[in-house]
């Protein structure tokens, strides 16, 4: 029984019960539609639109592609396994899985005699298990829903990659923001706002130490005297060496 919704949890979804991470593009071959049944089709853009995704049809060389959550993954759907068109099945793979980073292959497989069919071809033509991934099922609706599982699935991983990147990226500067403020209050005198002020209008801690006694004047509120320590701190080993009487 096929129920229309991807299982999400309460972090996925809006206030309108929509996945929130599910949200995409589907594009559709317009040459692999015209050559299904019309119910099926009917099924895929109601399933999509259940799940909060666009459906577009136009002419792509796979079956289906998903721009999901920052990643795009292309599949390839047979809907119908004959052993007679095995050649030509393997060939598109081929060529798809050089072009496309993400690719899968789904397979309707409702009798035993295709099952083992496709077994013996899959061994024949020499594919590498996950290299694309195949993806047997029993029937269309069973595969269109693996097909948006997957779609969704690898959208959410992008999404909090993303997120990690982002964390890691603040901690770090954050780190160096805490080394910034820790090497300029060690100058005597200089406290955090006066480390701040240096931090907006100079920069970094090389442009600080490079900057003259006039510069650091001109462009903060720091006294002549702060200027001063701060310019002789970078400039006289005698000076940033010696004892400081806290």
């Amino acid at each position: 029984m096929h129920t229309g919704m991807l299982k999400a949890s309460a972090a996925d979804l809006d206030p309108r019960g929509a996945l929130n991470s599910g949200r995409g593009v589907c594009m559709m071959s317009t040459s692999w539609r015209d050559k299904q049944h019309p119910n099926l089709i009917n099924f895929m853009a109601t399933f999509l639109a259940a799940n909060s995704y666009r459906l577009n049809f136009l002419s792509v060389s796979p079956d289906f592609i998903f721009n999901n959550g920052g990643t795009s993954v292309a599949f390839v759907f047979e809907t119908n396994w004959d052993s007679e068109k095995e050649p030509a099945v393997f060939s598109r793979v081929n060529t798809l899985k050089r072009q496309f980073k993400h690719l899968y292959v789904v397979v309707v497989l409702p009798t035993g005699e295709q099952i083992e069919s496709f077994n013996q071809s899959y061994f024949k033509y020499g594919m590498v298990l996950g290299c694309p991934t195949f993806v047997p099922v029993c029937d269309p609706e069973m595969g269109f829903e693996k097909i948006v599982k997957i779609a969704h699935a690898r959208g959410v991983c992008k999404q909090q990659d993303i997120i990690t990147t982002m964390r890691n990226e603040r901690a770090q500067a954050v780190q160096c923001m805490d080394a910034f403020l820790r090497v300029l209050t060690s100058i005597p005198g200089i406290d955090s706002h006066d480390a701040n002020a240096l931090a907006q209008a100079i920069g970094s801690i090389e442009a600080i130490a490079k900057a003259s006694k006039e510069f650091i004047l001109e462009n903060t509120d720091l006294s002549t005297e702060k200027a001063q320590r701060i310019f002789r701190f970078f400039r006289d080993p005698q000076y940033y060496l010696s004892p400081k009487i806290n």
